[in-house]
């Protein structure tokens, strides 16, 4: 009763903000359907020393809250390419496809139909308003969701020439070179994130199969001497310490690579000077960085490795993951004013990954779900599928003869690396197709409620920040800004009265 007086008097309080955002922060949890996030929620809360479900992340706080069908056009169950075009151009696409609207060819370059079909995101729309924009991820630079904000390719793979097929090589360039030759990739003035080998700084071999190049171009160099003829101030940074080290006052544009491919999990990497830095130090440096503009910024946050520990059925990690983004979600809030920034967090999809059982309340999240003597032990993280098959499954003789790894006696079950059971065994765990949540904070915020397919996001935001395709729009709604926000913040005073003597009544 006491909690549910409190949350009524601060919706009472609380008013829809009108008007315009000067700024934009868009967060993007890849993979970070509701399940994670509730997991998410309860882990953050326990290793803080709590039971864990009244734990509240930064972003639950927000007052607008939707739902987003995530579908692509040709999949019921999304990928990370079809969705992020849809969340940052507001065009649904086809799945594993970069910038094009469901006309361009799956894994085939047309160049006729592709100058057709090629959508712009909210980037190139900031860009042409006069706005700052850049954006940070986990992932290497020119993987599929942060692709979505600059390249436009037949397929997600192609991240470097190398990735490209040999006949569609001459057709356009890989992901890369757009983004440092293309508009509106060039002119994003902070990009960070790792991918050392698809711009051409390296060529390693690494675990997670990053594209190598073929053609002996380092686009980082590039990128550099570009800046250095147009007489930019600009950094390029490979560790925490030339990231920390950057004078985010003086600086114009920040390239941020620190890894071969992507970066290291949080909680595994080098957290030296000469190591990797968190989501929360990118960020920080990133928003420190765009607010200099007198025009505001649009910047794009993915926390990518939520999704890559879900791939791997290891559950430990991928909520790891989900506690640094929801950190980074909270520094940026301490960071802008939100009567004139729009901050959205949001998920370009789900996982096959499941709270299941009754486990008791304040019970651990990587716990079990029962704690009889006599059941046999089930964890409450289970994945429908998955690599982690083989690993519960036992073979003692004959597939006859197979049994279940007891789980309750695993002595790696507190290592990251612990996969959780999955009952079918696939290379990779899968993605799921339910609706994702949008959490949202700051001018026209309260468009974001409901259900709405997943590229009305970006709708949202081209009116919200007046640019790109809402840009005329809003512009003649300008006049009536003061007056939409006396609508929404206009509760008759006598009944506003009534229910805080009412909620007064039971905090007694």
């Amino acid at each position: 009763m006491r909690q549910g007086a409190q949350d009524l008097h601060e919706a009472l309080d609380r008013s829809a903000v009108g008007g315009r955002a000067r700024n934009v922060i868009i967060f993007v949890g890849d993979g970070m359907g509701l399940s994670t996030v509730t997991a998410t929620r309860i882990y953050k809360g326990q290793q803080r020393g709590h039971m864990g479900e009244e734990t509240r992340l930064s972003f639950d706080k927000f007052p607008s809250l939707g739902l987003a069908k995530t579908y692509n056009i040709n999949k019921q169950v999304p990928d990370s390419a079809g969705t992020a075009t849809a969340i940052f151009s507001g065009v649904k696409s086809k799945f594993y496809m970069v910038g094009f609207d469901v006309n361009a060819p799956y894994n085939k370059c047309d160049r006729a139909i592709n100058e057709k079909s090629a959508v712009t995101s909210l980037m190139k729309w900031a860009q042409d308003a006069g706005k700052s924009t850049g954006f940070v991820t986990t992932t290497r630079v020119t993987h599929a969701t942060p692709a979505a904000l600059y390249a436009h390719v037949n397929h997600r793979d192609w991240e470097c020439d190398g990735g490209i097929p040999a006949p569609d090589r001459d057709c356009l360039k890989d992901v890369a070179r757009q983004l440092v030759e293309d508009e509106p990739g060039r002119r994003l003035q902070v990009i960070m994130g790792g991918g050392w080998n698809p711009m051409g700084a390296t060529q390693l071999e690494d675990e997670d199969e990053s594209c190598i190049r073929l053609d002996g171009r380092n686009l980082i160099d590039e990128w550099k001497k570009m800046r250095a003829e147009e007489g930019a101030s600009h950094a390029y940074v490979y560790d925490t310490e030339g990231l920390m080290a950057v004078d985010t006052n003086h600086i114009q544009y920040l390239m941020g690579l620190f890894d071969v491919g992507h970066l290291r999990y949080n909680s595994l990497r080098d957290r030296g000077p000469q190591g990797q830095p968190s989501l929360v130090n990118m960020t920080s440096q990133a928003i420190k960085i765009l607010q200099k503009n007198e025009n505001g910024f649009v910047l794009m946050v993915e926390g990518g490795r939520i999704d890559h520990g879900h791939h791997e059925n290891f559950a430990r990690l991928a909520l790891q993951e989900g506690v640094e983004f929801d950190a980074a979600v909270e520094l940026a809030m301490s960071m802008v004013d939100p009567k004139e920034t729009l901050v959205v967090v949001t998920a370009d999809h789900s996982h096959a990954f499941t709270i299941n059982g009754y486990p008791r309340r304040g019970n651990d999240i990587l716990g079990f779900a029962n704690d009889s003597k006599t059941d046999y032990a089930y964890e409450t993280l289970t994945y429908a599928n998955g690599p982690s098959f083989y690993y519960h499954r036992r073979n003692d003789t004959t597939e006859a003869n197979s049994t279940w790894r007891d789980v309750s006696t695993d002595s790696t079950r507190d290592g990251v690396y612990y996969q959780h059971f999955s009952p079918m065994y696939m290379e990779d765990e899968t993605h799921a197709g339910e609706d994702v949540p949008i959490y949202a904070i700051g001018p026209q915020a309260h468009l974001l409620h409901g259900v709405h397919e997943q590229s009305y996001i970006a709708h949202v935001i081209s009116y919200s920040a007046c640019i790109g395709p809402h840009r005329s729009l809003c512009a003649t709604s300008k006049s009536s800004a003061a007056a939409e926000s006396e609508h929404w913040t206009a509760l008759p005073i006598l009944t506003a009265n009534l229910l805080l003597l009412m909620t007064k009544h039971l905090l007694r």
